[in-house]
């Protein structure tokens, strides 16, 4: 059978059919309901972004080895160019391989310069065609992060939002962690938005499956909340959740209860 690659598209409208059928096969690998060690295997060699263009690459399926054995010192910018974490990037899961791994170092889609943000000291773009963060400073990028969006069913908004809330240890009010009744775990929560019907948006450290896989809020790295809740990976490093939260809400800011703040803006794009 050969498979038909997903590409995330510039519009909502186009290509839905398609990316909600890639859901659908890889629903198991994670969410807040998902299993607690990930077992499905996936691929995302099926998942297209507007950048993979730039990076000549062939797809390859794990062995048993941790990326960190099979990729060395790029095994970092392999889950950037995937889109993926380790909880995930596990044996039998075939990844975006490129022919040269020194393409991908330092790995990010966001553009260098961001114009509109040239007046602003800090702002956040998101753009969901490329499930990608990236934070500037007067317009430069400082730092940019991998994300996972919200799926078909749960999308995410987009347009101009400010940040308006900070909690370093938000909870879930609607979903749990499977098979028990904790709230689903939202570290480093930052909240963008409230809709007409009151729920909130927030950007948030959860899994990171390959995929849009959320609920409608933006999900990035936390490896030390992934191995409280799911025992991996045994050593964390992975922390961009962490890191946009303190440089929204100041070093050291670890709010225990929800903060009020008035910025920075974040923009949502489809590229």
């Amino acid at each position: 059978m050969t498979r038909r690659p997903i590409t995330i598209p510039p519009e909502a409208s186009v290509g839905r059919w398609a990316l909600a059928l890639v859901i659908a096969l890889m629903l198991l690998a994670a969410s807040p309901g998902s299993a607690r060690v990930a077992t499905a295997a996936m691929s995302t060699c099926d998942v297209r972004y507007p950048s993979d263009v730039r990076v000549s690459w062939v797809c390859r399926t794990l062995a048993r080895e941790r990326v960190e054995v099979r990729f060395g010192e790029y095994w970092v910018d392999m889950l950037r160019f995937n889109r993926i974490d380790r909880r995930h990037a596990v044996a039998g899961v075939s990844l975006k391989v490129p022919r040269r791994l020194r393409d991908i170092r330092a790995f990010t889609p966001m553009p260098a310069t961001y114009p509109d943000a040239a007046g602003e000291a800090k702002f956040v773009l998101i753009d969901l065609s490329e499930q990608f963060l990236g934070a500037y400073e007067h317009g430069r990028l400082v730092f940019s992060s991998p994300l996972s969006a919200g799926d078909m069913e749960h999308p995410t908004p987009t347009g101009d939002f400010t940040i308006s809330a900070a909690h370093r240890d938000h909870g879930s009010s609607l979903y749990t962690i499977q098979d028990t009744d904790v709230p689903y775990p939202m570290t480093w929560a930052l909240r963008f938005h409230i809709s007409r019907e009151g729920i909130s948006f927030w950007l948030h450290g959860r899994d990171i499956p390959g995929y849009p896989g959320s609920h409608g809020c933006i999900g990035l790295y936390d490896e030390w909340m992934q191995q409280s809740y799911y025992a991996t990976p045994a050593r964390p490093v992975l922390d961009d959740a962490r890191r946009l939260y303190e440089w929204v809400a100041g070093a050291g800011a670890n709010d225990s209860h929800l903060r009020s703040l008035a910025g920075p803006r974040l923009r949502i794009t489809r590229g």
